[in-house]
């Protein structure tokens, strides 16, 4: 687990800088008791993928195209409430935007090659639906004809 204020290794391709990341703090919802009223425990961490530098070229297409639905003019934030210390916010918010710039820079699948039904399974499906027509044909009656 990466501590606030460090630099933030997104898996093994990227390390983005502590200055890029911006750390925005706001009273939390939920449990706390008196405390979630004084205490800004609720973390937004936002980080500029269009314009960083430490975004490897090749990848910023890839990243801009996955995450185009969750950035906002090419930042992308990422808020955490659920602990009540803004600490342990602040690591899970790191740790959470880690793991979305790690799925999003992660390669492409391999394209599916198109296979076809083999004949066995022609067969069995045939069968199958030979058997279903079967049971229900046993089960009308002389006079619906």
């Amino acid at each position: 687990m990466t501590t606030p204020g460090s630099d933030l290794r997104v898996g093994t391709r990227f390390v983005i800088p502590a200055g890029e990341l911006a750390e925005r703090f706001s009273r939390s919802s939920g449990p706390g008791g008196q405390g979630v009223n004084t205490t800004d425990s609720r973390v937004e961490l936002s980080f500029d993928v269009a314009r960083s530098p430490s975004i490897p070229e090749s990848l910023r297409p890839r990243l801009l195209e996955r995450l185009a639905g969750r950035l906002v003019d090419g930042v992308l934030t990422i808020a955490a409430s659920e602990h009540r210390a803004q600490l342990a916010n602040r690591e899970a918010a790191r740790a959470r935007l880690a793991a979305t710039l790690s799925d999003a820079a992660a390669p492409p699948p391999p394209p599916r090659r198109p296979t076809k039904p083999t004949r066995g399974s022609k067969e069995r499906r045939i069968a199958a639906k030979k058997r279903r027509s079967d049971v229900k044909k046993s089960r009308r009656s002389r006079y619906d004809d």
